[in-house]
């Protein structure tokens, strides 16, 4: 396989196989108070771990969940401030930077940036794929549909 591997689905990113690491964004004060931010608190916790990371925006804490990674794209300084298609830009690189070093080959996200933190999911999409786009990564993208 060469080049990136993207795709969308709807669905619950919860519910993505164990083999794909996974990412979202956060504050650098790591308060994870709203939204999908919650429930990555309340899954994989180690909210210690994090802040010992002591990651500044445009960085990414990273915490291991058994064979994969969970990595906490740290895109604005407080939980009520906004973040920055370039701090977005530099937390993915950072990010990209800790899969290849450990060989991550699969990624799961939600639409990141775009949900409380107001970016434009089109510029972000096409952010994801111009910082992937020479890598052997799968990519899925999950659109979260609430369950009626």
């Amino acid at each position: 396989m060469s080049g990136l591997t993207y795709r969308e689905i709807n669905g619950d990113l919860f519910k993505c196989q164990r083999d794909y690491s996974m990412c979202h964004c956060v504050a650098a004060d790591l308060r994870m108070g709203r939204g999908i931010a919650v429930k990555f608190r309340n899954k994989f916790g180690q909210l210690l771990n994090l802040q010992r990371q002591n990651v500044q925006p445009g960085g990414v804490a990273v915490l291991q969940d058994q064979q994969r990674f969970i990595y906490y794209l740290i895109t604005k300084k407080s939980s009520w401030g906004k973040p920055t298609y370039e701090l977005l830009q530099s937390s993915l690189i950072a990010m990209r930077k800790h899969m290849i070093s450990h060989q991550v080959p699969k990624l799961a996200m939600p639409r990141i940036g775009c949900g409380l933190d107001g970016l434009n999911w089109p510029k972000v999409k096409e952010i994801i794929c111009q910082v992937f786009q020479a890598d052997s990564v799968e990519l899925v993208v999950y659109n979260y549909v609430a369950m009626k």
